[in-house]
């Protein structure tokens, strides 16, 4: 996949959804992965075409983890023009030494959410962007479903009326596949979350590829279910012209 392709549905998604607004300063959640990195690069080469004026920086979430380096991810971060932003903290150490977490995802994910809203408002930024795909879209409706007994999944845009920040999640109509096609030559950090590969989230992408298996075109049907206007109508798509109403929540899976 080149940059081209990838930016299509990337615009699609942004101009569905009023995302960016001229004058936004947006930050990039940057975890090192191929998600986010992808992200940064294919806001940075919509940037240079986008009708909308906007900002763009990269934030960090160091947790803290001995051997974690992001000195790659600066250095690519630097070549696209973009300053990247590390937080230090001690995620690491609350999670598996001082609490010693069997379960530790819900309780990181809302550390590092904190500290990384934290920073971004230090930095006087009020919208957030997420490397969240379309594959992430169908996983989260299905732990919606089977854990909270709720057909529920992220939205486009979100609101955090907490925080007054802004979450806007522009690669929604990108399957993961395609991002990993595209990030294959970009500085990948090295995650060394004990926990990675070990998740619901992960037994959720196993499930659907095993349903995929006797049922090949199952992704594309649920894909088709979450998004499709005029079918359960999870998300409200606007009008070009219109401005999106960001959905006000405090909670995100």
């Amino acid at each position: 996949m080149n940059t081209q392709e990838m930016l299509s549905p990337l615009r699609r998604a942004i101009n569905d959804y009023n995302m960016i607004e001229d004058g936004d300063r947006i930050a990039v959640g940057v975890s090192g992965g191929k998600d986010s990195l992808t992200l940064l690069t294919l806001l940075k080469a919509y940037q240079r075409f986008s009708p909308q004026r906007f900002e763009l920086i990269g934030i960090t979430i160091d947790m803290g983890f001995e051997g974690a380096d992001y000195s790659a991810v600066e250095a690519y971060c630097g070549g696209l023009g973009v300053e990247l932003v590390v937080e230090k903290t001690d995620i690491a150490q609350i999670l598996f030494e001082i609490r010693k977490e069997s379960n530790p995802c819900s309780l990181c994910s809302k550390m590092r959410r904190g500290a990384l809203n934290t920073k971004l408002l230090s930095l006087g930024y009020k919208k957030l962007a997420l490397g969240h795909h379309a594959d992430d879209v169908i996983e989260t409706f299905f732990l919606s479903m089977f854990f909270e007994g709720r057909l529920s999944t992220f939205a486009p845009v979100s609101f955090m009326d907490r925080t007054e920040i802004t979450l806007i999640r522009p690669m929604i109509y990108i399957e993961e596949k395609n991002i990993r096609a595209f990030s294959k030559d970009l500085p990948i950090a090295f995650n060394p979350c004990p926990a990675d590969k070990n998740t619901q989230r992960e037994y959720m992408k196993q499930l659907i590829k095993n349903i995929q298996k006797d049922i090949p075109f199952a992704k594309n049907r649920m894909t088709d279910a979450v998004m499709h206007s005029e079918r359960y109508n999870l998300w409200d798509k606007v009008q070009p012209c219109e401005k999106a109403k960001p959905q006000e929540t405090n909670k995100e899976i």
